[in-house]
Order: C-alpha cells, then structure tokens, then sequence
C-alpha cells in the first residue's frame, strides 16, 4: 500500500469518525428541537381559529371602493381541509374588506389561510386571511437544489449539505444556548466557527488550501467580533431598537443579555460574506503560486491583494444593496416624514443598521489581507510550519527515483 493510499484511507476515517460524531450528537436534538411543544405563547402570525382551506369555484366578482380606491373583489366557496371544520364548505370574500394587491387573484384550487368564528346561533362565518405558500417555497427549494447540483455537480451537493449542517448548528446549538442564557456572543463565535468551519472542509476537502481558509476565518471572526462589540458600546445600542425584541422577553422566563443579541445578530449577518472573501482570497494566492512558483511572499501576496481590494470594493457595495433593498420600505417613510437626516441616524434602530454595516465591512475589509497573508506564508513555508519539510524531501526522492525507473 503507498503513502498516497494510506493517508488517504486515514483522512476518510477521520472524516468518517468526525461525521458520526456529528450525527449522534446533532441530529437527536434536531428532531427534539422540531417536535418539542412550544408551550403556552400565542402562535406567530397564526391565530387559534386559523385553518387551511381550498378554493372550490368562484361565485362572484366585482368592483368595491375601499380606503380611498377602487379595487376588485371576489366572492368565492372554499373547503376546509384541517381542524374541527374539517369538510365544511363555505364562502368567504377577498376583496372587500382588507386592501387587495394587484394581479393576485384566486382560482379554483389555490389554498389558503382563513378564520373560522362561530357566532351564538351556531352558525359559522369564515374570512380570508393569506395565502398558503407552503407548496411554492418546497418548489423553490427543490429548484435551488437542482441548479446547485447541476451547475456546481460535486462541489455543489458538497455546498447544499454544508447550507444543512449551517442550519443545523444555528437550530440545536446557537438559538438554544442562547434562550438557555448563555452569552450570545460567545455562542455565536463558537457556532459560527463550527459550521464555517465544517462546511470549509465538506466542500473542499482537508487539504492545506482548507485549512488556511478555517485558519484565515478564525482570526477573522474574532476581530470582526471585537469591531462589532466595540461599536455597539460605543454608540450605546441597547437591544430594543428590533420590536420582536419585546415579544422575545415576553415569551422567555430568562434574562437574555440583549445588546450581546444585537451583536450576535450582526456577527451572524457578517459570516456570509467573510466566508465568501476569505475563502476566494486563499484560493487565489494557492492558484497563482502553482502558476508560478517562484513568487516570493511579497509579490505573491501583493499580486493576491490586487483581487482582494476588487472584491472588499464589490462586497462592501453587495451588503449596502442587501440592507438598503430590506430596508425599503422605511426609507419611503424616512423620504415622506420630512425629518432631518441627523434625526433620523439617531434613532436607534437605524443606528443598528448603520452599525451593523459598517462594522461587518470593517471585518471584510480586515479579512482579504488577514486571509491573504495567511494562505501566503502556509503555501510558501508549508514544510517548516507544519513540520513536513523532510517528509515532503522523502517524497519528491520517491517521484525522482520512480521516473528514473519507468524510463
């Protein structure tokens, strides 16, 4: 058996030995943290009186005036297909008594959201609520996983069960240790860390280009970590500028350090990208030594720079696009409300935003040349950091000694 074989079957044990670690660990609170009950608290979005219901045919359409418009309407018979209803058919209204959208119109078929009340002569009037959209987003899904596959083929089903194990972590260990109420940034760092981390190594594999990406991440997230922290402190964020903040305290009998949630929120934010740019920056400084091995540490990573400065420039632009685009709506407000733009920065939930911006860039900023200085000095200097100088010799002996032979 050659060396090539034998470190081969050693690094599929430990990443055999690693993936069964994480099965038994993970996927038992998994399936506890899905099918737990979720106590007594009122039920997000959804009333008690909330069923699924089908359309059955439309009986009506029309025009009505409401909130200063007109607007079409509809008049239609539905099914109910859950709870004690089940089986009931019925009509209800779209239409002429909530503000409708435009081009959104109901056909025999489509599902939905509506509230059953029984009135005291035991009668049953039933009202539309929203659509059901359970159906579209598993479409949805099923396509992003088969244009990753087909686009990305190996690395791309890699990169979907990395997207499962992201999820996983967040799900079993980063929002229970968090209500659990211990430190939010602590647990984010270290979850984040982790699945950063192990995704690095699903898709790539464990190869030194790998490990100078999760090495590069490390130290990355810690000073983006400590970037946020300060800034938080510094513009005196207290946690309550998100209004689900409120419903959160209501619903937990713990004390949740809030301003280490905002923190952990933006740390969380800012992974994505950090991911991103740290592991496009270590890939081009691998790539461009094997291009040309003799480049010394310093053109090798000023060349590697030279693409890091085009993308930190890129990103930076991405996130702004991504907040101000999720955001929209209160600009519109900010436009119409005629106040002053340094009113408007103070309030504290757009502060949040700003901070969360330009606090996560100034981790992006930091991470090209962290990342590059990093995949730098382990791509050069391999075989004196990670002690493999002399088995590489024995190595490069063997290919000599071997071509020697064949010819």
């Amino acid at each position: 058996m050659t060396k090539e074989m034998r470190r081969f079957l050693l690094i599929a044990l430990f990443m055999l030995i690693l993936i069964s670690a994480l099965i038994l660990l993970l996927v038992p609170k998994l399936d506890a943290f899905l099918s737990r009950s979720r106590g007594d608290g009122p039920r997000i979005g959804l009333g008690d009186d909330m069923y699924k219901a089908e359309v059955f045919e439309t009986l009506e359409e029309g025009t009505v005036a409401l909130g200063g418009r007109t607007q079409s309407y509809q008049v239609l018979r539905v099914e109910v297909l859950e709870g004690p209803h089940k089986g009931l058919i019925t009509e209800i209204d779209y239409g002429k008594r909530q503000i409708r959208p435009e081009g959104l119109t109901l056909e025999a078929g489509d599902q939905l959201l509506v509230n059953i009340t029984q009135v005291p002569d035991g009668s049953v009037n039933a009202y539309f609520i929203d659509f059901v959209r359970t159906k579209p987003l598993l479409w949805l899904l099923l396509a992003f996983a088969l244009f990753s596959i087909l686009v990305g083929g190996r690395q791309g089903a890699r990169g979907l069960l990395g997207l499962f194990l992201s999820l996983v972590v967040i799900l079993v260990y980063i929002i229970p240790g968090i209500l659990d109420g211990k430190d939010p940034t602590v647990v984010t760092l270290i979850g984040g860390f982790l699945l950063l981390g192990i995704t690095l190594y699903l898709i790539y594999g464990w190869v030194l280009k790998t490990h100078a990406a999760v090495l590069a991440l490390l130290f990355t997230l810690v000073f983006t970590g400590l970037m946020i922290n300060f800034f938080v402190d510094l513009t005196h964020l207290t946690g309550f500028g998100d209004e689900d903040i409120l419903f959160v305290i209501q619903q937990v009998d713990i004390s949740i350090n809030l301003r280490g949630l905002v923190l952990a929120g933006m740390l969380i934010g800012a992974m994505g990208a950090l991911d991103d740019l740290v592991i496009t920056q270590v890939s081009v400084v691998f790539e461009l030594h094997a291009a040309d091995p003799g480049l010394g540490l310093r053109s090798l990573y000023q060349r590697a720079m030279i693409v890091g400065q085009d993308h930190v420039s890129a990103m930076i632009n991405t996130l702004f696009m991504a907040y101000a685009g999720a955001a929209l709506p209160t600009l519109l407000l900010f436009s119409l409300s005629g106040q002053a733009f340094v009113e408007l920065i103070n309030l504290e939930f757009v502060a949040e935003e700003v901070v969360r911006i330009m606090a996560g860039s100034l981790g992006l900023i930091a991470a090209a040349p962290i990342s590059t200085g990093i995949a730098s000095l382990l791509v050069l200097y391999r075989g004196r950091i990670l002690g493999l100088g002399q088995y590489l010799q024995r190595y490069r002996e063997d290919e000599q000694l071997g071509d020697l032979d064949a010819k």
